[in-house]
């Protein structure tokens, strides 16, 4: 090769142990191995003996990594966060502690409504400032690509500055962050026993106003006895539909409301929480292929008892993805490896099915498959390095981290 000539690599990462999550029965190990990546895209993925020229690899690339033999794994995925908000609950949490019920806190002020009164007068730079602190949280983890709701505003106005500050977040930050429109999220004080009307104005003002802005990738709601009805979830998604835009529903986390049912119908990307899911739900999400999303943290914080149905969605072979449902209320989280802890004592989970929880099953629960969440080539090149001997250690370590670098396409 002459010095003219393009070499095949932008930069290779060799002397590497890679956990590819490219099979779904195994991590998809592969050992003394080297990655070519060229305009950030993942050009090679194998030993180093099959190169052009293994012998000399600085003719494969413009920049070498000796990666010291320790392992890659693809960049983790945060598939379910209300990141953007204004304050906290923290003086919630300690009245619930010393004994005060729901209505005593609501009396007091509290509850979504407390937050939602905070992200409405807080400026967007305020928002971008607060949500920036908890996001370097995550990145220090090994997080590329991150899902971030709206639903603290409940009028149009704070929905969109919301998803503003979510997409400056991406732009700002070495990160992909897919964001989501969550308007249909609890009642506004507003429209008190009027559930029906603020449905209309989801459906017909601020759904169509954000669309035409393009300030959202996905469609959310919830779907609860303390939230939305199937039917009001259901016009939510209709609207949705014609807009062109994916849905997915917070659901089944406190009762059965069919809504994991309802969010398959609509060929959801996933439904989220689920410790009520239904089997006839189940059959529906195998069906669709919509991602079950469970969130371990929130079932802590909440001190919850009843359990996912986790046999039951391996049985169905149904994707499951895990996140941090990060927010002020239910699960104030900003470690993406403490999730793989819990996911692992609370719900039982494997170390494997943990890891494929935050990698190519929450890609699957954005749509991003096709695009990350494996070590393959022809995707996209974010990846994260471990001092770790294998990759079970993600989810056996309490607390710290063994992140090195990551690498972000």
């Amino acid at each position: 090769m002459s010095p003219a000539e393009t070499k095949p690599f932008d930069y290779l990462i060799h002397n590497v142990n890679l956990a590819t999550m490219a099979d779904d029965t195994d991590y998809g190990i592969i050992n003394s191995a080297c990655i070519g990546v060229k305009s950030g895209i993942i050009q090679y993925v194998g030993p180093q003996a099959q190169l052009e020229h293994p012998e000399d690899l600085e003719k494969n690339a413009e920049s070498l990594i000796n990666a010291h033999n320790q392992w890659l794994t693809p960049g983790l995925i945060d598939c379910h966060t209300h990141l953007v908000y204004a304050g906290n609950r923290a003086n919630e949490f300690e009245m619930r502690l010393n004994g005060a019920h729901y209505e005593d806190i609501a009396k007091a002020g509290g509850g979504i409504l407390s937050s939602v009164r905070a992200t409405r007068n807080a400026s967007e730079q305020n928002l971008f400032d607060s949500a920036s602190k908890r996001l370097k949280s995550l990145l220090k983890e090994g997080l590329t690509t991150i899902e971030i709701k709206s639903g603290y505003g409940l009028d149009t106005e704070t929905e969109i500055k919301m998803l503003k500050v979510a997409k400056r977040l991406g732009k700002e930050f070495p990160v992909r962050v897919a964001t989501t429109f969550l308007g249909a999220h609890a009642l506004p004080e507003e429209y008190k026993n009027r559930a029906d009307d603020y449905i209309d104005l989801v459906c017909n003002e601020m759904l169509p106003t954000i669309a035409e802005l393009e300030l959202a990738d996905a469609v959310d709601a919830f779907c609860e006895n303390i939230g939305f009805s199937y039917q009001q979830t259901k016009k939510v998604f209709e609207t949705a539909k014609q807009l062109g835009l994916p849905v997915k529903l917070h659901a089944e986390q406190l009762s059965d409301q069919s809504g994991a049912g309802l969010a398959a119908d609509y060929n959801a990307l996933s439904a989220d929480h689920l410790e009520y899911l239904s089997q006839a739900s189940i059959q529906k999400m195998a069906q669709k292929g919509t991602v079950a999303v469970l969130l371990p943290g929130a079932f802590y914080f909440l001190r919850e008892t009843k359990l996912p149905p986790i046999q039951a969605l391996r049985d169905a072979k149904v994707p499951m993805a895990i996140a941090t449902d990060s927010n002020p209320g239910t699960s104030p989280a900003e470690s993406i490896l403490l999730m793989l802890s819990m996911a692992c004592t609370l719900f039982r989970m494997t170390p494997l099915e943990s890891l494929q929880g935050v990698t190519i099953n929450a890609a699957r629960a954005l749509g991003l498959e096709k695009e990350v969440g494996t070590i393959e080539v022809g995707k996209k090149a974010d990846l994260v390095l471990w001092d770790i001997d294998h990759p079970n250690e993600l989810s056996y370590q309490i607390g710290g981290s063994n992140w090195t670098r990551t690498f972000k396409s």
